[in-house]
């Protein structure tokens, strides 16, 4: 994936690569705080970073679910972020006109893990020439992944890379079959999502659950059996967060984590 960014930090290095962020973007002032806490971790454990935040959420189980605090106004602060600090950003899209929209603001297009088999949607994605990341369906195989990469290569894009994300195991769990890296590598580099791994959906209340206490747990896994990159949502504190707090990771913890999953890359090498 790395390669496919012409301002991506770190060009050299052998590190995993780590997309992070808040779930959605709540404002300016903290969009910019966590980027610049992320960048201070990650420059100095030599891991190149993408900056994430949601532009607007459209999957949601309510519909009194926060959604978005202005969909142009978000996608400025996205942009303000990668232009401050000198670094790629990644919002997902969920409408076909949404590539086209957020190409104009970010350097990465993430297609959701329910919409990864809708084929207009990624043909939309890879026709704006920005790096493509496809979550895989929580109902989908490893070895289906392959038709989905196919539809952004076969549109004249090859910057492309799989976001694993766990499989529905029953119809309040996920869980991550980390057999599914490996092959998923023969196709794309594969990142590997930690945060989201751990969600707990369809909880009878409407609002997701997550076990945030096994965010490390998965993640070194995850690295252990050759994931190209970490995907980690994190906020100052999640329990006030206005989306997926329950399955986030605290941003003071981040360094600590990073460090472990460092040392876990350098052993495999």
């Amino acid at each position: 994936m790395i390669q496919y960014l012409d301002n991506i930090r770190h060009k050299d290095s052998k590190n995993f690569f780590l997309i992070a962020g808040p779930c959605i973007i709540e404002g300016e002032d903290m969009a910019l705080r966590i980027a610049e806490k992320v960048i201070s971790i990650t420059d100095k454990y030599n891991i190149p970073y993408i900056f994430k935040g949601s532009f607007k959420k459209a999957n949601r189980s309510r519909v009194d679910s926060f959604t978005t605090i202005g969909e142009e106004k978000s996608l400025e602060i996205l942009k303000k972020v990668g232009e401050t600090f000198n670094i790629p950003t990644t919002t997902d899209i969920h409408e076909n006109e949404h590539a086209a929209l957020a190409a104009q603001y970010v350097d990465v297009l993430q297609i959701p893990a329910f919409l990864v088999r809708q084929t207009d949607l990624l043909v939309a994605a890879a026709k704006t020439g920005k790096c493509v990341t496809l979550k895989k369906g929580q109902f989908l195989s490893p070895e289906a992944m392959k038709f989905a990469v196919q539809k952004i290569t076969d549109s004249d894009n090859q910057k492309v890379a799989i976001i694993e994300r766990g499989n529905s195991f029953g119809y309040t769990d996920l869980i991550v079959d980390y057999r599914g890296i490996p092959t998923m590598r023969e196709y794309a580099p594969v990142i590997l999502d930690v945060t989201h791994s751990l969600q707990q959906p369809n909880q009878s209340s409407g609002v997701t659950g997550g076990r945030p206490d096994l965010i490390e747990t998965v993640a070194k896994a995850g690295i252990a059996v050759g994931a190209d990159g970490i995907f980690i949502e994190t906020h100052p504190t999640p329990e006030t967060a206005l989306s997926d707090g329950a399955n986030m990771l605290r941003l003071d913890l981040l360094e600590d984590l990073l460090q472990k999953l460092t040392r876990i890359r350098e052993s495999i090498l």
